[in-house]
């Protein structure tokens, strides 16, 4: 039997209760679904989820980032951030031990505006590989979630004029190979590593959505000695309702 597990950036849990949330579960039936960007606290949203625990890291900003685990599988253990003063106000990750492997599901900090929060993203980029690599010397390690880097020019519909670009810039893109070196599988890469026109985030101007003129910046990776447990990767773009749409992969 194998397990499906889905990540997905709802941007605002509030906005896309109203639209498609509910269908959504029902058609895909996720065992375990990571979101980010639920820009909620967890008593400012009533969801009815039988069947699934749901685990919830909200910014301390009101409005703002955050993240949420829905799973049907009771974890051993939960925590939430990375246990770093300065990269733990913003509820940006939620780590869930299972018998077999951690899970984290993570809402990578944006380069911003102009890059104005490029050196922060830098050092957010270091503190999270070594929480990563910590946890890995205990069991394998699961990643899901918005990274916010396309990391190769297949990984974006136009990749001369975004270059430079916040979430295609040379330094983000280099510490997204750092994070693959050190012992890292991009699980949609490994399953289909030339794949093209694959995408899951679309800007809302100009139709992108429509033209298919979009970003791949939503992942799952693992631990490269976990590969032989995983089964298929998956994007679905035809999910509507935010900007970003689900990603997927499949354990055996």
């Amino acid at each position: 039997m194998s397990l499906k597990l889905i990540s997905w950036n709802v941007n605002g849990i509030r906005a896309i209760v109203k639209k498609n949330f509910y269908e959504f579960l029902k058609d895909h039936e996720p065992d375990v679904l990571g979101l980010q960007e639920v820009k909620a606290q967890r008593e400012q949203v009533h969801l009815e989820v039988p069947g699934y625990e749901i685990y919830w890291n909200a910014a301390k900003k009101p409005g703002y980032s955050g993240t949420a685990l829905l799973t049907k599988i009771k974890p051993q253990d939960v925590t939430y951030g990375i246990g770093h003063e300065d990269h733990d106000n913003e509820g940006r990750v939620i780590t869930a031990e299972f018998p077999e492997y951690f899970l984290v599901n993570v809402y990578v900090p944006n380069a911003g505006e102009e890059l104005k929060r490029l050196p922060y993203r830098m050092q957010w980029d270091e503190a999270f590989r070594t929480y990563l690599k910590g946890l890995e010397k205990k069991k394998p390690v699961i990643v899901c979630g918005d990274l916010n880097v396309a990391h190769t020019e297949i990984d974006l519909a136009n990749p001369g004029p975004n270059r430079g670009s916040s979430g295609f810039t040379d330094e983000e893109r280099a510490n997204f190979t750092k994070f693959l070196e050190s012992g890292f599988t991009d699980s949609f890469r490994h399953f289909y590593p030339d794949l093209t026109k694959q995408y899951t985030w679309w800007t809302y101007r100009f139709g992108a959505r429509s033209r298919n003129v979009g970003w791949r910046i939503d992942y799952f990776c693992f631990s490269k000695d976990f590969a032989a447990a995983t089964k298929d990767a998956f994007i679905r773009p035809e999910v509507l309702g935010s900007d970003h749409c689900p990603v997927g992969l499949v354990l055996k």
